[in-house]
């Protein structure tokens, strides 16, 4: 209750969710002895992957018995997910403690949710100055509260797409416009770059940062993959080749993920991180909410046999993956649909082919979601396609045969609904 009522004040200091700058940010950590100046990182940034990336990486890191501090957004279900210290997330007590530190120091100064979470996790962080420090970027990054740091151990990014326009002017709502933004003050340092869904945008990224001069390891140039049969795939880059165990991921594209994590990995030449490491990490990466498969829980029990799915992909290019992962399987596909207002929700659902049903649902709890009958009047291109208010009532709704398949996506604040439900 007191970890609420703190959250609570600190949503209220700005008007807005998000307002872009990196002054109040500073201004705070100076205050506080620019705590983010001691620290090691490594920053992801990009539109898809970067928390599977992440936890990729978090996997062979622990493997290797390096401690991590890792700083993602937003959380599924518990504020808390977003402060790992020591490998471990913070308990409410301690989170309140640190909040009421952070709260002090800002003394009623106008400054974002976001931005104020930022300084929080920059300033616990210091107690561990020998950890690695995983950062998630947020919105952007030119102008993320994450983009503080003056050096870095390496910069990643990850896949980019159109996501998150209604923050950017009419004329600049492009890809090119987003590549910039999230690239184009990357810290000089090495830059691992995953691989890109066009040319376009890998060509657009590579002229972005043309004159950083980072080390630039580039999928399909410096390192890549191939997945082999009997659950085998091979990463190489210019250290040699592994014959690595397919991850415990559902979905090939994870694959893309895990290459960049070891990509990365295998750069930071001052850590002793051997082969047997990479390939043991790879096998125990735990990822909430992308491609996870719920097998207990109250909905998981409404099912009862057939496979119960999550993804909090959001996005056209989350959808694009997210169905070649659907084709692959020969069984009846159903989706339960519920997401933001401010997403491309026709373009979302124009990825998904030979879709046996389509549901819509509201998320609760969330203001700032579409209603989904609203959602179910505004994707016109799917003929079973129904309305429901609830998750439950969702599945229950579906007539489901043998071996049938039921994903729910389109937002990970239903995903987090979700998890809390099962």
């Amino acid at each position: 209750m007191k970890l609420q009522k703190i959250v609570e004040r600190l949503q209220r200091l700005h008007p807005k969710e998000i307002d872009l700058s990196l002054d109040r940010t500073r201004n705070l950590l100076k205050k506080l002895g620019n705590p983010q100046d001691q620290i090691n990182c490594i920053s992801i940034v990009g539109t898809n992957g970067k928390f599977s990336t992440i936890q990729a990486l978090y996997a062979i890191l622990k493997e290797a018995n390096y401690k991590c501090n890792i700083y993602t957004s937003p959380h599924i279900q518990k504020i808390n997910e977003r402060f790992v210290f020591n490998n471990q997330p913070l308990d409410d007590d301690e989170l309140a403690y640190l909040f009421s530190e952070i709260e002090e120091a800002n003394n009623g100064t106008q400054i974002t949710f976001f931005e104020i979470l930022t300084v929080a996790y920059f300033h616990y962080a210091k107690k561990y100055p020998k950890n690695i420090n995983l950062i998630e970027s947020g919105l952007f990054f030119r102008f993320d509260a994450t983009n503080i740091l003056k050096r870095n151990l390496a910069s990643i990014v990850t896949a980019i797409g159109l996501d998150h326009l209604d923050w950017l002017p009419k004329e600049e709502q492009t890809i090119k416009k987003i590549i910039f933004e999230k690239t184009s003050t990357l810290l000089n340092s090495k830059i691992i770059i995953a691989k890109q869904s066009s040319n376009e945008i890998d060509r657009a990224i590579k002229d972005t940062i043309k004159n950083n001069s980072s080390k630039k390891i580039i999928f399909g140039k410096n390192y890549n993959f191939t997945l082999k049969e009997n659950g085998f795939f091979y990463f190489e880059d210019e250290f040699g080749s592994l014959k690595l165990q397919k991850p415990n991921l559902s979905g090939e594209f994870q694959l893309e993920n895990v290459s960049t994590a070891i990509a990365t990995i295998r750069q930071l030449s001052s850590y002793k991180i051997t082969d047997e490491h990479i390939k043991n990490g790879v096998t125990k990466i735990e990822s909430i909410a992308r491609l996870q498969e719920l097998k207990s829980g109250k909905l998981k029990d409404l099912v009862k046999n057939n496979q119960l799915l999550i993804d909090g992909s959001h996005n056209p290019l989350g959808a694009k993956v997210l169905n070649q992962y659907l084709q692959s399987m020969s069984c009846n596909k159903h989706i339960i649909l519920g997401m933001m207002s401010n997403k491309n929700h026709s373009e979302y659902m124009e990825y998904f082919k030979d879709i046996k049903s389509l549901t819509t649902v509201d998320i609760p709890n969330q203001p700032n979601a579409i209603k989904g009958n609203e959602l179910k009047n505004k994707i016109k291109n799917f003929k079973n396609i129904k309305y429901q208010k609830s998750v439950q009532d969702a599945i229950k709704s579906i007539n489901l045969e043998d071996n049938d398949i039921i994903l729910i996506t389109g937002s990970l604040y239903l995903a987090g609904e979700v998890l809390n439900l099962n």
